[in-house]
């Protein structure tokens, strides 16, 4: 849907973007702009910062930057026009009936299809598990104890064993194979057309509005792999949706469970856990984690009680958190998942056991514990110091002191010496953050070090637009052509535009040019966060100015003197170069 940009400006304008970013992210103030935890990537410091002067985010952590609408789009996981027609309701504003373009209802056409011909996939998997030819599937599903309401309730059904069964009822309702190659149902090379799934148990795959975006099968007999999920498509990203969540989030409960299986999320609603949901055969991922926090502040993971499932349960705690989330982690032990629990134990058994589920930082203190022999001096001395070590970073002293009397009572460690080594660990932390602040890592992408020719044209077109005072000091001087790339050359032609106007330049408004690419989005709104130290003298400012300028202006004439075959073309860039030497920026 295409909104002329008068529109969009004014949905983000009416929309503050601290008032409207405190609804996701608790924000502190701190001088001019407000910080807080960065809903983007994990973090225990709060480097995400939202300036109310510009109207725009940036996290310095991992790079992530906008305005308003782009905040919206990112945490949401909603489109363009989605995020804008959410923010237009906020502000009482109603859109215009946009004409689309043609791409956007060529586009909007093959998903909808996309959507239909899943639902038709769905209606026949249903279908063919309540025939004579889905015996096998349907004795499979009610020896693991599901019965006939739960299989409907979750739509499963079963894929015959032919492996063109599939594409051959499709192709007679008269979908075409490019379409039904892009639903990822059917393979179709040079060797013809198959299903992608033949003899498996069909768990379809629905969003939020219990449209089905995909499928999971669990294959009948020895074949592999055991489970197979559709691939990555225009409806499905496995990183960004939950299997049962369109069920959990109708749950009256306060917490969602989160299971690592299909199987375990079905027992668990049977057993009246209607909470419980899971990742689709990928990896605990940043995106699962923000899709949970819409309906939820608090998870109890309940993964396989094994190994993998243990480690499975440490790598999703600290994406969990950096969402903002309360994390238990429940204990299913003698049992290994959730479904083999209740059917050896029932609801009640696994009722007291959300109960008694472990605070997440306790459990990492367990699982840590179990790498030493505590019987060996030695080797207990270690796991104490690990322990202290991680109690070390909880910044806020009442939080450490809490967690630090549980963990001393827990693992019998006297709780004044674990004190004494805690704060040794804590002084070491702080020192070596002071010296080598740069050294920490970040789970989101980490932003690489700018060449310097990058940090002073972004450093420039921040001062530009937050101190236009100075643009009289240097108009003439400064043209849009001394920026290159195609982030910072239209973004000064921006604004050197609208200081030319001398008209208030908006940081906001100029994102807006560029929401459709995330990584260009991101280096735009680094340059809004680039600024010279507000501490050092008039003079000082003038010097670094000066000198930024040169180099810009220097570099780009250097690169036309390489060029130019013209004799006297060339002796009037070398004249301008040397011009250089005497120029001075001066600031009223």
């Amino acid at each position: 849907m295409y909104y002329p940009e008068e529109i969009v400006e004014e949905v983000r304008s009416r929309n503050d973007i601290v008032a409207v970013i405190s609804q996701y992210v608790k924000l502190m103030k701190r001088g001019g702009n407000y910080f807080g935890l960065c809903p983007f990537h994990g973090e225990k410091t709060a480097s995400f910062s939202v300036s109310p002067s510009k109207q725009m985010y940036y996290c310095f952590g991992c790079g992530a930057g906008g305005n308003v609408i782009t905040f919206v789009m990112e945490y949401e996981n909603y489109t363009f026009p989605e995020a804008l027609k959410v923010l237009a309701d906020r502000a009482g504003i109603a859109l215009p009936q946009g004409e689309e373009t043609e791409e956007q209802k060529r586009q909007a056409d093959l998903r909808s299809q996309l959507l239909e011909v899943n639902k038709e996939a769905a209606r026949y998997y249903y279908y063919q598990l309540r025939g004579q030819g889905g015996e096998r599937g349907y004795r499979y599903l009610a020896g693991r104890g599901l019965t006939p309401e739960t299989m409907k309730k979750f739509g499963l059904g079963y894929s015959p064993m032919a492996n063109q069964a599939l594409y051959r009822y499709l192709k007679n309702k008269g979908w075409k194979d490019e379409l039904l190659r892009e639903s990822g149902l059917v393979k179709i090379d040079e060797r013809g057309a198959r299903d992608r799934f033949w003899n498996r148990v069909m768990f379809p795959i629905m969003d939020g509005n219990n449209r089905v975006i995909g499928f999971g099968g669990r294959v009948m007999g020895e074949g592999e792999p055991k489970y197979l999920n559709s691939p990555e498509t225009r409806l499905f990203d496995k990183s960004r949706n939950l299997y049962g969540l369109n069920l959990a989030r109708r749950s009256r409960r306060p917490y969602l469970l989160l299971c690592e299986g299909y199987m375990d999320v079905i027992a668990l609603h049977q057993a009246g856990f209607d909470c419980a949901v899971a990742s689709l055969g990928t990896a605990f991922t940043p995106g699962h984690a923000l899709l949970i926090k819409r309906y939820v502040s608090e998870v109890i993971i309940t993964y396989d009680s094994d190994g993998a499932g243990q480690k499975a349960a440490l790598r999703a705690i600290p994406i969990l958190k950096g969402a903002g989330l309360s994390v238990k982690v429940l204990n299913m032990k003698p049992y290994k998942d959730p479904d083999e629990f209740i059917v050896h134990l029932g609801a009640e058994a696994y009722e007291e056991r959300i109960g008694q589920a472990v605070n997440a930082f306790l459990f990492e203190i367990d699982a840590l514990r179990g790498q030493y022999d505590l019987s060996d001096p030695e080797s207990k001395t270690r796991f104490h110091r690990a322990a202290a070590a991680r109690l070390s970073e909880f910044d806020d002293e009442l939080e450490r002191n809490n967690y630090l009397e549980a963990v001393a009572a827990r693992h019998q460690i006297p709780r004044e010496a674990l004190r004494e080594m805690v704060n040794r660990y804590g002084g070491r932390r702080v020192t070596a953050e002071a010296e080598a602040p740069e050294q920490e890592g970040r789970p989101r992408k980490k932003k690489e070090k700018d060449e310097g020719f990058q940090e002073d044209q972004r450093l420039l077109l921040n001062f530009l637009a937050t101190e236009p005072s100075a643009y009289r000091g240097l108009k003439g001087v400064l043209r849009p052509e001394d920026f290159t790339g195609p982030v910072y050359r239209p973004v000064a032609e921006t604004i050197l535009g609208t200081l030319e106007k001398g008209e208030p330049v908006q940081p906001a408004a100029i994102l807006s040019q560029f929401l459709e690419d995330e990584e260009t989005r991101n280096q735009v709104a680094a340059v809004f966060h680039t600024a010279l130290s507000q501490e050092s003298t008039k003079e000082e400012r003038e010097k670094i100015l000066t000198e930024t300028v040169r180099r810009l202006k220097r570099a780009r004439l250097d690169s036309q003197v390489r060029e130019e075959t013209d004799p006297r073309r060339l002796q009037e860039l070398i004249l301008e170069k040397a011009r250089l030497e005497a120029l001075h920026i001066f600031l009223d």
